[in-house]
């Protein structure tokens, strides 16, 4: 096998992201055949020995799950303060996960968690164009003329942004309701996930989300996930996630 970088074949095998890997590579924890690694430095796995934290480096078999995210849960792999982590929902026989992508703490709905560096990378990159779509009760009730504006574009503190769609329509059934509930359902499209731009959007026009649940990314769905519930991904979901849009 030709060299790679150290922290694409660290990603591969489910020790890290590679941003991450990158961190540990700096820390120095990383040792290539005894020696500890440099940033930017490459191996070749079939004929060096790489250590992570004095254990040797192996590839682990790649994982793809599905999660329907709660309210309250973070999006991280582990919290300092001992929060309630998305993963700790998930039994992937002890392997180590990460979200390929985020929630806020008080979203919901779908999320990617993975031991597949390569493979996140590749379907968060924007050129693969993966939509976002969200089911959001927002207060007030948005009117039409609200929402084309939304859908025209606003500019927010980093930057433009806009829907890419959004209707008034009522959220999946793996979406449990609340007898309280204020305000209007609406269905919204996203094609970028940017922190908290949903809900920034609806800021923007004086309307507050009030609840945001993820109900697909990209060709996946929530169908069939309710709260707190997960599942493999199929080879072919996994597949159409990371296959490149034709412009």
């Amino acid at each position: 096998m030709a060299t790679e970088r150290l922290q694409k074949l660290m990603a591969r095998a489910g020790v890290a992201s590679r941003r991450k890997s990158e961190e540990l590579i700096a820390d120095g924890r990383v040792r290539v055949n005894g020696t500890v690694a440099r940033i930017g430095e490459s191996a070749d796995p079939d004929r060096d020995r790489i250590e992570v934290d004095g254990r040797p480096l192996a590839d682990a078999p790649a994982i793809h799950l599905a999660v329907h995210k709660p309210r309250g849960f973070l999006s991280s792999a582990r919290d300092e303060r001992g929060r309630r982590s998305v993963v700790s929902l998930v039994d992937a026989g002890g392997e180590r996960l990460w979200p390929a992508g985020r929630l806020d703490v008080e979203s919901e709905g779908l999320m990617l968690l993975t031991n597949d560096g390569e493979w996140a990378n590749r379907v968060l990159h924007p050129r693969y164009e993966n939509e976002r779509e969200y089911a959001a009760l927002v207060a007030p009730s948005p009117s039409r003329a609200v929402l084309k504006r939304l859908m025209d574009g606003v500019t927010l503190d980093d930057g433009p942004a806009q829907l890419l769609a959004g209707r008034h329509a009522a959220p999946p059934r793996e979406v449990t309701r609340e007898r309280d509930e204020e305000g209007a359902w609406l269905r919204v499209r996203m094609g970028e996930g940017r922190k908290r731009e949903v809900r920034r959007l609806f800021a923007a026009v004086d309307c507050r989300v009030e609840r945001l649940v993820r109900t697909r990314f990209g060709s996946l769905t929530l169908a069939g996930l309710h709260e707190g519930q997960w599942r493999w991904l199929r080879p072919s979901e996994v597949a159409a996630l990371s296959a490149a849009k034709r412009r």
